[in-house]
């Protein structure tokens, strides 16, 4: 009998670490604009490599991870991903590096599509909103990141050192939890991404996936942007010194975590639609205090309340995604794999997008710009999610 609370705390394993992974690359994104004295336009194409290296590799990972099922591939994964973010710091040149940064980005992608085929896959087997949770565990993740790199810089300790310390826990710990991970049922996990004697996906339920997908990417620009830009933010712009400078993200992570892990209650008595207004809302008024009032304290404030925001819309859309795959007898990595495909690029070239737009005008400007996105998802929600009921496991209404 598959035990639901060691299924949950293996999950959260996985996005805990692949969070943590991915607030310690963050947080050194001013080291390595200084180590290679870069531009906001040149750092941006490390971005863009993290970008690439997950877009490219993400219909691939969607094919694999039906065949081999999502707790094997969130393990293998997140262990090749806690290698590949080990060596970032130690490139030394600037070519090299953005080679380096496309590996990490691609094994961080097929990491966090396993992740969320394994929360579809809990979800399906007790049904219960659960995937809010197991993403808050990603969000307490970049917030553990970015407080133990935040301490490592105030000692002065060796950068090299603080990535190779979190990598190797983070490996451990993935290994750890792996047993407890919940096998998908056989028929889910065919070679080429189905079921067996099942029919491929209809047009109209492909373009439900879809649809879920351009609504996450629009909500992942603004999660990516905050991911790689509050550091520099909040030592460019709010003129933060010292540890003060990792806590922007931080605070973000700290809001995220709290939305996250509140909002499976949430989703439980509340419709899906009016959570992911109530989230979009949030959204906006946290970014436009941090933009419209610079100071150190209004912006912590501010990338909290934006990351409270941030919580919840991702995870309705995977959930979504996850459910309306097996609805039509297929692997939820297959689902996920369509939807995160266009999601993930919201993430990846989110950051690239700013750096751009903060090259040309100013990163105040890029940051607020990506809130246009966020207003798009608020207007679209009625069309896409229920508005008449709670949320509950159940094929989506897209």
């Amino acid at each position: 009998m598959p035990d639901l609370g060691k299924a949950r705390i293996a999950v959260m394993s996985v996005l805990f670490c692949n969070g943590v992974i991915y607030a310690s690359w963050g947080t050194h994104v001013p080291t390595i604009k200084d180590k290679f004295s870069l531009s906001e336009a040149n750092l941006s194409l490390s971005m863009l490599a993290v970008a690439l290296g997950g877009i490219l590799i993400m219909a691939w990972a969607g094919r694999w991870i039906a065949k081999v099922g999502s707790a094997r591939a969130s393990v293998n994964s997140g262990v090749l991903m806690a290698l590949a973010a080990f060596g970032i710091l130690l490139m030394p040149q600037y070519t090299l590096l953005l080679f380096w940064l496309a590996l990490y980005g691609a094994m961080s992608a097929v990491n966090d599509v396993a992740a969320n085929s394994q929360a579809a896959v809990i979800e399906a087997t007790f049904e219960r909103p659960v995937i809010g949770s197991l993403h808050g565990a990603f969000s307490l993740g970049g917030m553990f990141g970015a407080l133990v790199s935040s301490g490592w810089q105030a000692m002065q300790w060796p950068n090299q050192w603080h990535l190779a310390a979190v990598c190797t826990l983070c490996a451990v710990l993935t290994l750890s939890t792996a047993r407890w991970l919940l096998p998908e049922p056989a028929a889910a996990a065919s070679e080429d991404g189905g079921v067996h004697g099942a029919q491929p996906l209809a047009p109209a339920v492909r373009r439900k996936l879809v649809v879920l997908g351009c609504l996450a990417f629009l909500a992942l620009i603004v999660e990516g942007a905050m991911y790689d830009w509050t550091a520099v933010y909040m030592r460019d712009v709010a003129l933060a010194s010292g540890g003060f400078v990792s806590a922007g993200y931080a605070a973000f992570s700290i809001g995220m975590a709290t939305g996250r892990f509140t909002g499976d209650p949430v989703r439980a008595r509340f419709s899906e639609g009016a959570l992911v207004v109530a989230s979009c809302a949030l959204c906006i008024a946290g970014l436009g205090l941090a933009l419209l009032l610079p100071a150190v304290p209004t912006a912590l404030a501010g990338f909290l309340v934006c990351g409270l925001g941030v919580a919840n819309i991702i995870p309705v859309m995977f959930s979504s995604a996850g459910r309306i795959a097996l609805a039509n007898g297929v692997s939820p990595s297959t689902g996920l794999a369509i939807t995160t495909r266009l999601a993930y690029v919201g993430l990846l070239v989110g950051p690239v997008i700013v750096g751009f737009v903060a090259h040309r005008s100013d990163l105040r400007t890029a940051l607020a710009l990506s809130l246009l996105g966020v207003v798009a998802i608020a207007v679209a929600s009625r069309r896409v999610f229920a508005f008449d009921g709670p949320a509950v496991p159940q094929p989506s209404r897209v």
